[in-house]
């Protein structure tokens, strides 16, 4: 990360060009890696400026993001679910857009739609807010399930289809969605294909004495996301998450992805268990925490840190929905895989 071509550290950002093959993939990681935790660092210290007492729920929006994944908010009213969404989406800049869900929201108010022009006898794709490098969605379960599958294509593949037609979506493509408790009035729960798509679930809680003493007094909070600006750009967010790729997981820390998979789906308690989308984007979002923390390798510790927040909205449990009780369950599972030595 730098300004006016320099470093936080003072360094020539020129000096550590980070090599690259034909496809663009980053191929010196130990180069690659001091990006990543620049990157996000700056980010991370951005955005506790207005998100005051949540340090971990921080850090977990800043390494979704670095992983290229999507990220989920669930949490009662009123705990800064918009707040942090927002804050991260000015931290990196580019086009922003929010979406209230509501249960009248039609699919093509997300992908957009095609109007016939007669001035030019032609129908033409008008995009919809989707077509944004930051999309937020404010309280997602409240629309319906027919919205809601208007994101899956999207999330996955950064692409929608209008109409037969094929449209690619700007890089980066980051969504950002907030859910009430799933008991809450007017909601409808996520399906499982939508949840599948979230890398990550994050819970803020409530804040701690200090915390919502420094918002009272007007230290942080919405009152102030007008102040905070951008402190990366497009084009080092996107080198940066290419450079998460790029760091380094030996076959036994795959091998232990695999094995936490495979015990998802077996537990007692778990009607459904991790699908191999989820077991890719723990292992994602354990490299972006690695690089996060300046280590150009994955170790079964960063597994284990990212295991609840990837799985816990992927396991359906038997006793019904429930972040608590699957959290729970994911410990259980942590205790009982051998973790790789060596």
């Amino acid at each position: 990360w730098s300004v006016n071509g320099r470093s936080r550290n003072g360094r020539d950002v020129h000096s550590r060009r980070i090599s690259a093959d034909a496809r663009g993939v980053l191929t010196t990681t130990e180069v690659a890696t001091p990006l990543v935790a620049e990157v996000g660092g700056a980010l991370v210290t951005n955005i506790e400026r207005i998100m005051r007492g949540t340090p971990d729920a921080v850090r977990l929006a800043v390494v979704t993001l670095l992983a290229g994944g999507h990220l989920l908010i669930e949490d009662l009213p009123g705990q800064g679910k918009t707040t942090l969404a927002k804050a991260l989406a000015r931290s990196i800049g580019g086009q922003f857009r929010r979406v209230q869900g509501t249960a009248d929201l039609l699919p093509s108010e997300l992908t957009g739609v095609a109007v016939f022009e007669p001035s030019a006898g032609a129908w033409n794709f008008r995009p919809g807010p989707l077509f944004a490098n930051v999309v937020l969605i404010d309280e997602l379960n409240r629309s319906t399930p027919r919205t809601q599958s208007a994101l899956l294509e999207a999330m996955a593949e950064s692409q929608i289809t209008v109409d037969g037609k094929t449209y690619a979506l700007p890089a980066p493509f980051f969504v950002i969605a907030t859910q009430n408790p799933f008991d809450h009035a007017g909601t409808f729960p996520l399906v499982e294909g939508q949840r599948d798509r979230f890398a990550t679930v994050l819970e803020l809680g409530h804040p701690g004495p200090v915390a919502e003493r420094d918002l009272l007094l007007g230290r942080g909070g919405s009152d102030h996301l007008t102040d905070l600006g951008a402190v990366v750009t497009m084009a080092q967010l996107v080198e940066a998450q290419r450079a998460v790729r790029a760091v380094q997981a030996v076959e036994r820390v795959v091998d232990y992805v695999v094995a936490i998979g495979a015990k998802t789906r077996e537990h007692a308690n778990v009607r459904l268990g991790q699908s191999p989308r989820g077991s890719q984007a723990l292992l994602h979002a354990a490299k972006a925490w690695a690089g996060l923390q300046g280590r150009y390798f994955v170790t079964p510790d960063d597994v284990q840190a990212m295991a609840p927040s990837v799985l816990a909205h992927r396991l359906v449990m038997r006793s019904g929905p429930g972040l608590d009780l699957s959290r729970t369950t994911i410990t259980e599972i942590l205790a009982d895989v051998p973790v790789p030595r060596g």
